[in-house]
């Protein structure tokens, strides 16, 4: 189909279902990918969002690097379109095949009429008024500004334009989609799955290989459990074809099978350990609300392994250094000194491991109160990239503040004989532009699932104390 000459600055009016997304500044310090994530759609760059870039593209943290990366992405676009700028520069010119659209990057003076009481010098509102002029030149076409500001989405909606979110960051659109690692078989699960079962023993565990209509929504080392008697616990531990392998687990709620003196006490507590606890495990999610014992359960295990098992050389623990409130300012010291005041959820686990002890004596749980602190160290997620850990177990504590990138970063630091246990509770976010579906732990625990050394178990029931539990469901 033919198409009118474009302006020097605006894409051309095409009769078609493209739409054209004009982009704000905290999308591309979002994730610089966001140019090419729009499939077919076309996208719009206002000048003034450049002039943003440059602002915040010094320094080293993550919105500096977010920054300077969209720069470089826009620089290698415009560098392939010389002089073909004011006609669209393909977004698939770096080899992002899924992204079909054209990019437009703004090249003339833009005004529209806004009202009096939106200052024309913020820059909010000079990309207000760049979305304005295209959805007048352009009246056939869909024009949507896409920003997670939420005011400036409210400010664009009340003159009568298309506001967005950024979306394509999203694992899941819904949190309560979120998976859970754990299943529970229908009442006639045996009826329905037992004509044709096979059974056997191997490591002191019962296995068993069903076929039915089950078996289709299970993943694998997802847990699965039967109400009832005999109590029915167990975890796939493969899928071939139509059949699944389920094998019984290790009951840790019972005191011989305790870790580092550490009981179960709910069922997800003893799927937690259960998957802690398994050498053939790489990667755990623990995902909960406060006072499910997430942090307990990952420290316990992990001085089971460390002092006792010798299967890794130390613990690693960290964590987001987000504050709740203000922040305290400038610590002292060094980093694992200033890592410190983050860690009062580990000192407070750890005191009651060294209760849990009884028979030591008050020298005895001094002295594996020393060895323990010995074990542990506490890291900075500053100084994280470029590392290699060998041997280690890395807790990442309240990672539901992470970015996708950034959990990326983390999870890839693990070298040979390496676990990372991640820890967090997706309601308990307190980072700017993270939400529950964007969240890196989101992202790790759906990216993971299904895979043969990955494990996840969303804790359901508090343990801390009956005020802690009532005040998570009344407040």
């Amino acid at each position: 189909m033919a198409q009118r000459k474009p302006a020097r600055s605006a894409p051309p009016a095409r009769e078609t279902d493209q739409k054209l997304f004009v982009l704000d500044t905290n999308v591309l310090m979002h994730d610089p990918t966001s140019l090419f994530q729009f499939e077919e759609h076309d996208v719009y760059v206002p000048m003034a969002i450049l002039e943003e870039l440059d602002g915040h593209k010094k320094g080293v943290s993550e919105v500096a690097r977010n920054a300077r990366q969209a720069s470089r992405f826009l620089e290698e676009l415009v560098a392939h379109a010389q002089d073909a700028i004011a006609h669209g520069i393909a977004l698939d010119s770096r080899g992002n095949r899924t992204a079909t659209g054209r990019l437009f990057l703004q090249t003339e003076a833009i005004a529209a009429e806004l009202p009096p009481s939106l200052a024309s010098g913020r820059t909010d509102n000079q990309i207000i008024a760049v979305v304005k002029f295209l959805q007048q030149r352009h009246a056939g076409r869909q024009v949507i500004l896409v920003s997670k500001d939420i005011n400036m989405r409210i400010k664009a909606r009340t003159l009568g334009l298309a506001a967005e979110d950024y979306f394509s960051d999203k694992a899941l659109e819904d949190s309560d989609l979120l998976y859970t690692g754990v299943q529970e078989l229908p009442a006639d699960f045996w009826e329905r799955h037992g004509k044709d079962m096979e059974s056997w023993q191997a490591g002191g565990r019962s296995l068993y290989r069903i076929r039915g209509p089950a078996v289709g929504s299970l993943f694998v080392n997802q847990f699965v459990y039967l109400d009832g008697e005999p109590r029915f616990d167990a975890w796939v531990k493969a899928l071939d074809g139509g059949a699944a392998v389920l094998e019984t687990l290790r009951d840790h709620t019972q005191p011989r099978h305790n870790v580092w003196g550490i009981t179960a006490r709910n069922r997800e507590q003893n799927f937690a350990l259960n998957a802690l606890m398994n050498p053939e495990m790489d990667f755990i999610s623990l995902v909960g609300q406060a006072g499910t014992g997430k942090t307990l359960l990952a420290l316990a295990a992990g001085l089971q392994q460390t002092l006792e098992q010798k299967t890794y050389s130390e613990i690693i623990i960290t964590r987001v250094t987000v504050p709740l409130a203000e922040d305290i300012g400038f610590l002292p010291g060094t980093e694992e000194e200033k890592m410190n005041p983050w860690m009062g959820a580990l000192e407070d686990n750890l005191d009651v491991l060294d209760q849990s002890d009884d028979e030591a004596g008050e020298w005895g749980r001094a002295a594996t109160r020393d060895l323990i602190r010995a074990k542990i160290k506490v890291k900075s997620l500053n100084f994280m990239r470029g590392r290699t850990f060998l041997s280690k177990y890395l807790v990442v504590d309240e990672a539901q503040n992470l970015t996708p990138k950034q959990m990326k970063t983390l999870v890839t630091r693990a070298g040979p004989g390496t676990k990372v246990v991640c820890l967090g509770n997706i309601a308990q976010i307190d980072t700017p532009y993270l939400t529950e579906g964007s969240s890196g732990l989101t992202y790790v625990v759906d990216r993971f699932k299904g895979w043969a050394h990955s494990g996840h178990v969303t804790l359901q029931r508090g343990e801390r104390s009956r005020l802690a539990d009532y005040a998570s469901e009344a407040l």
